[in-house]
């Protein structure tokens, strides 16, 4: 459903809110719309559908199914945070930390404490994306290749 937004070409379709397909959508709506947005991220090609889908996930997991668990009654607002999910996130290891947290998330059920990590995960996971397509864009244009030298010491921990 949500990827229909994603590949839309008419404005009217492609511009609907979010908040509109999910405010009233039940937990296992939620996560299977979730879980159909990650699948097609992971495979999909063109950066505006993939970080469309990032955004539309962190969405999902920040406000729509913590209300939507709320709702239903379901899930723990007590539940843990998987340390390992943890630690790549702070590493800016998303991808991993997203794949941790799903694994999480199967095992145990959804929760507020696993929504949330996904959430910061997807929007952390989303600036990345863009921000190496920045990269990508700068390199390609000759003249460009002093970037690499000058911002080397900075992805590595900055100037000594």
């Amino acid at each position: 459903m949500l990827t229909r937004l994603i590949l839309a070409t008419e404005p009217e379709v492609r511009n609907e809110s979010i908040e509109f397909t999910c405010r009233t959508a039940t937990v296992d709506a939620l996560l299977s719309e979730a879980s159909e947005l990650d699948a097609f991220r992971r495979q999909n090609e063109n950066l505006y559908e993939r970080v469309r889908a990032l955004f539309f996930l962190a969405a999902i997991h920040r406000f729509h199914l913590p209300d939507a668990l709320v709702r239903e009654r379901r899930g723990s607002s007590k539940a843990s945070i998987p340390f390992q999910g943890y630690e790549h996130l702070l590493s800016r290891r998303f991808e991993e930390a997203i794949d941790t947290f799903l694994a999480d998330q199967a095992e145990h059920g959804p929760s507020d404490g696993i929504s949330s990590a996904l959430a910061s995960a997807y929007h952390r996971l989303a600036f990345q994306t863009l921000a190496d397509q920045v990269r990508r864009s700068v390199r390609q244009v000759r003249g460009n290749q002093w970037t690499d030298a000058t911002w080397a010491p900075v992805a590595q921990g900055g100037f000594q």
